[in-house]
């Protein structure tokens, strides 16, 4: 691992950052400029941005270097080998000074004013975990908002609750991006991302059950790019076996801690099986060949890990969920083919434009 030389900070001795970005960074030297400069340019400037360059076989190294060469608050970080984004997050949590840590991926977006507004938050509630609104950049251009947006308002401003108040929100996406922590908090729990894809399942679930102070931001802060051209979790591969892995962890803590955590099993199990569905539904995430195996372990999964006297939610995802706990894969197939059909037609409405 080699490090560019650090310049002098503007700061006084002694003092550290508000906030510590912390980017992983491989094969994203298309769109890693854009992203740095989105984080860059805003006017709250009270951070460090560690970039991690996760041996990187293209030019993204060198755009890096040269961020660094013109501003002071950015850090870089050359691995002598790739070893995921997670190993490289936790390579830049290791070295991060700030009072949060926000993990930004290289080839997505802080949108405009995310930083200011995300400072008068955490100078509000003084969070654990803060938890932001973000938009997904379609490849047309088109970008579309969070559809469980409407948990991130706030009853008043600075209002902080835990997962016991308020459990629906771990139907928020189980992303490290979507959140900025503090870092005592996180390095409190003794936390670290695991190795491979979904990586960020188990450290998110368990920061928002331990979470004493948790807040949100109804303002969309962060823009993640769909289905971006070679990203881990829209290549077809059988790492994608690992979100079954990543919520039997969560599970194994729950049931180790029946006490205390016991009661946010039925939340966790309805975010695990909307998780599966979505990764199954996602055009071409599961190979072909794997598509039954993969589908037998959600059904698995529906009956080792559903609640004692569980209730189905409503609508589609009702639906879904009965086709799973049967193993009914053919008419799964059916009714994917047929909702996808219906999602098509309301995108192309011209109300929607």
């Amino acid at each position: 691992m080699t490090q560019r030389p650090e310049a002098v900070p503007d700061e006084a001795p002694g003092s550290a950052p508000r906030i510590s970005i912390i980017i992983p960074v491989f094969g994203v030297e298309d769109e890693l400029r854009a992203c740095l400069d989105s984080i860059l340019t805003q006017s709250f400037a009270d951070i460090e941005v560690i970039a991690v360059d996760d041996h990187s076989p293209d030019r993204s190294g060198e755009i890096l270097d040269g961020y660094a060469d013109r501003d002071r608050r950015v850090r870089v970080i050359h691995l002598d080998r790739s070893g995921g984004p997670g190993n490289a997050r936790n390579t830049g949590l290791d070295l991060a000074a700030g009072e949060y840590v926000w993990f930004v991926d290289g080839d997505d977006l802080l949108a405009d004013g995310a930083l200011a507004a995300v400072g008068t938050q955490l100078a509000r509630a003084e969070p654990d975990v803060l938890l932001i609104g973000f938009a997904r950049l379609q490849p047309s251009g088109r970008t579309e908002q969070n559809a469980w947006r409407q948990l991130l308002r706030e009853p008043q401003p600075g209002h902080v609750f835990t997962l016991a108040d308020r459990p629906e929100v771990i139907r928020l996406t189980m992303t490290s991006w979507s959140k900025v922590i503090r870092r005592g908090f996180l390095t409190g729990l003794g936390l670290r991302f695991e190795h491979g894809i979904h990586e960020d399942v188990p450290l998110t679930c368990l920061l928002l059950l331990n979470a004493k102070r948790i807040a949100t931001l109804d303002t969309v802060c962060y823009v993640y790019r769909q289905r971006r051209s070679g990203a881990l979790t829209n290549t077809p591969s059988d790492d994608n076996f690992q979100v079954f892995t990543r919520y039997e962890q969560v599970f194994a803590v729950i049931d180790a801690h029946r006490a205390e955590f016991g009661q946010f099993r039925r939340a966790v199990f309805d975010r695990a099986i909307w998780h599966y569905t979505t990764i199954f539904g996602a055009p071409g995430a599961v190979p072909r060949r794997c598509r039954r195996a993969f589908f037998r372990r959600m059904c698995q999964h529906f009956a080792r890990f559903r609640p004692p006297a569980y209730a189905y939610p409503p609508g589609l995802h009702g639906v879904k969920y009965r086709l799973v706990e049967r193993g009914a894969y053919r008419e799964y197939l059916v009714m994917q083919v047929l909702n996808q059909a219906r999602i098509a037609v309301r995108r192309a409405s011209p109300e929607r434009q």
